[in-house]
């Protein structure tokens, strides 16, 4: 997988870019794919785990009256995690990525295969419902961490 990073890993280091992840679904997945690629330590400087609410709310600043309004599986909560991490690492851009890879869990409005991925990017932010019915936890995983590389290149190659 840490191929799909390393164009947007290349598109980081010409630009004198940084990022940062918020994971909580992939539980490491995106940052231990970025370092994947050889010489990604010059634009990845860590990351956070955040699979807790607990530590949404204590490490990425994510607000308890987000979670208790829209939960942690929310287009909200994606993006204070983006931008939590992005200000707690010093990154230019922060993507995150919060959800239901099952088995359990879900909603009825947000059913097991929904994640929820938010992208801070100097200043802007924005974020993405994505869902994949009837794909396996780890299907769901990559699929995130590919979303999220595409998403990264997107943004690297804008800025």
């Amino acid at each position: 997988m840490s191929l799909t990073f390393e164009k947007a890993v290349n598109l980081l280091k010409a630009k004198g870019l940084t990022v940062t992840f918020a994971e909580s679904c992939t539980g490491g997945l995106l940052g231990k794919s970025i370092t994947d690629v050889p010489g990604a330590s010059a634009v990845f400087h860590g990351g956070a785990i955040t699979y807790s609410n607990d530590i949404k709310i204590k490490v990425t600043g994510v607000s308890p009256d987000t979670i208790d309004k829209y939960t942690e599986v929310s287009f909200r909560c994606a993006e204070e995690m983006a931008a939590g991490a992005a200000r707690l690492f010093g990154a230019d851009i922060g993507i995150s990525a919060t959800g239901y890879a099952g088995p359990g869990g879900g909603t009825d409005e947000n059913p097991v295969g929904t994640v929820y991925t938010g992208v801070y990017a100097c200043g802007k932010i924005c974020s993405y419902r994505l869902y994949f019915p009837g794909k396996s936890r780890d299907e769901i995983r990559r699929a995130v961490t590919l979303f999220s590389a595409y998403l990264l290149e997107c943004e690297a190659d804008r800025l």
